[in-house]
């Protein structure tokens, strides 16, 4: 059941007179844009490592027969001052102008530590636990100056804060070995696929392949009052009259409010363009992070990129998302380092919404609440929160060892 009358909830995909409505309070966006249903613009922007856990789901529920991804073009970093691609194996690192000579040679040594670490084979860990050392004490021993850090820690094993270099440095090898695989896939310039037409398209695969075993979908239910019993367990859902009798409960943290507190807040902007980020090799599709340490912040921001290329924007158009934790309660000012990236933008919106996590004890009410979608624009972080709430569901886990090679994209 959903309250809207679209897939997807908070991540779906709106078209150009839905996205006016939602911001403009008219449904009136101005001509020169081209036609509306040409834009499918993504509300929670986010692309897939390529042989990440998301794809290895899709390819586990078959849904990948229903979606077509397409390689994303770019994948850079934002360091002293300026957008470099990021390297993700020791010949790159070799060629990047983000090193002096002497760290580059640095630099290579670790991507082929990494690259031959095999958790298996002791003779690849150089005689270290990395389920004991921490990232910092390994990083350490390579002698990598602070800037080299910050890229491989956020733009490469995509960590979103400086926490990670206290922990163990198994977590981090393997991040960065995860980003090399997905850059190797598909030969292309990043690690990220993307759907044409948009990430909409995702709940709206699962929907048909949930149809397939018979499952009923239901949007436009206005109210969805979650029913309980005495001793406080879900007993079904009421709307409109209307009671769905069940179980059990899945939903996000909007319908159980009272289940939920507030661990946060995203703040963004989206842009309507006529060119690609300006320093990314005229990339069609393209990400951007912006380091917390470059910005004097506690948090990194996230600077994603498609266009007509995925068939989210008429030909001519791009579509750019700046987005962040915020600090702050100004999303117009916080979020201007990214917003000066993008070049002249035809139009800007912005946006700040809360995120929550569930207080609830599954095990006593029956309820599995989804935790809210992060600032980030990728989706490591929320397939996670997926499997887990499976497995506390179905007491299950998901064997995701798959066949990568079922989910291709597409080449131009």
């Amino acid at each position: 059941m959903d309250r809207n009358d679209y897939y997807g909830g908070e991540s779906t995909s709106l078209n150009l007179i839905q996205l006016w409505k939602k911001f403009r309070g008219n449904d009136q966006p101005p001509a020169h844009l081209g036609s509306s249903r040409d834009y499918n613009v993504d509300m929670i922007p986010k692309f897939m490592m390529a042989n990440g856990t998301l794809v290895r789901v899709l390819i586990h529920t078959d849904v990948t027969k229903y979606l077509y991804f397409k390689a994303v073009d770019g994948s850079y970093v934002f360091n002293s001052g300026k957008v470099h691609k990021v390297p993700a194996t020791d010949m790159e690192a070799t060629r990047s102008p983000l090193m002096g000579f002497f760290e580059k040679l640095r630099a290579r040594k670790f991507f082929i530590y990494v690259q031959d670490y095999d958790e298996t084979d002791p003779k690849t860990h150089g005689g270290l636990d990395l389920t004991r050392v921490t990232t910092r004490e390994l990083i350490a021993k390579y002698g990598l100056d602070a800037n080299t850090i910050d890229f491989i820690g956020h733009a490469i094993a995509l960590h979103r804060d400086d926490r990670y270099l206290n922990e163990p440095a198994l977590d981090t090898v393997k991040r960065m070995k995860l980003y090399a695989e997905s850059v190797a896939r598909f030969q292309g310039g990043s690690p990220y696929i993307y759907p044409l037409y948009g990430l909409g398209e995702l709940p709206q695969a699962f929907a048909r392949l949930s149809a397939v075993y018979g499952g009923t979908y239901m949007l436009n239910k206005p109210e969805c009052k979650v029913e309980f019993n005495e001793e406080g367990q879900v007993v079904g859902v009421t709307s409109e009259g209307e009671t769905a009798k069940c179980k059990k409960v899945v939903c996000d943290p909007s319908y159980l409010p009272n289940k939920v507190r507030k661990v946060g807040k995203v703040a963004r902007a989206i842009a309507i363009m006529s060119h690609p980020i300006p320093n990314t090799n005229d990339s069609h599709s393209v990400q951007v992070i912006l380091p917390q340490k470059q910005l004097g912040r506690r948090s990194d921001m996230y600077l994603f990129c498609c266009s007509y290329s995925h068939n989210v924007a008429p030909k001519g158009k791009y579509i750019a998302f700046v987005s962040t934790e915020a600090e702050t309660e100004h999303p117009e000012t916080e979020l201007k380092p990214g917003i000066d990236l993008l070049g002249p933008v035809d139009e800007i919106f912005f946006d700040t919404y809360d995120r929550y996590e569930p207080v609830n004890e599954p095990t006593l009410d029956n309820c599995f609440v989804s935790t809210s979608y992060d600032a980030t624009t990728h989706f490591e972080s929320t397939v996670m929160d997926v499997l887990n709430m499976y497995t506390l569901i179905t007491g299950k886990g998901v064997d995701l060892s798959v066949d990568l090679s079922a989910a291709s994209a597409a080449e131009e």
